[in-house]
């Protein structure tokens, strides 16, 4: 915490120091949640998505016996599922990263886990 002037103001440039420092941690914070993958599952495993943190797909994995020609409609539904998963997981990771830098609670306009579409 800043210690206050001989006018009680708090120290602008400890003030300035600190959000510097705070700018600097979210910016790694948002560096690493772009280079990190994270993997999201339907169907027991039939179709598998990794994606970055960044909500990037890098590989989409479909099992033989999820293929059905009489019913794509299931599939598609996996598909979406795996996407929905790992997109919830990217928005966790965003979370757990930023989430405490900001020092805000959730519902303040900084719920991330809500911003890439999780739960």
């Amino acid at each position: 915490m800043t210690q206050p002037d001989q006018n009680g103001m708090p120290d602008m440039q400890e003030l300035i120091r600190q959000a510097s420092e705070v700018q600097a941690q979210i910016q790694q914070a948002q560096e690493e949640i772009l280079a990190a993958t994270v993997e999201g599952s339907a169907g027991g495993g039939l179709v598998n998505i990794t994606m970055t943190g960044g909500a990037e797909i890098k590989d989409l994995s479909i099992k033989p016996e999820a293929v059905d020609p009489n019913d794509v409609e299931t599939l598609q539904d996996l598909i979406l599922a795996a996407y929905r998963d790992a997109h919830t997981k990217a928005g966790q990771l965003a979370q757990e990263k930023i989430g405490p830098l900001t020092q805000q609670a959730p519902g303040e306009g900084n719920d991330f886990t809500q911003m890439f579409g999780g739960n």
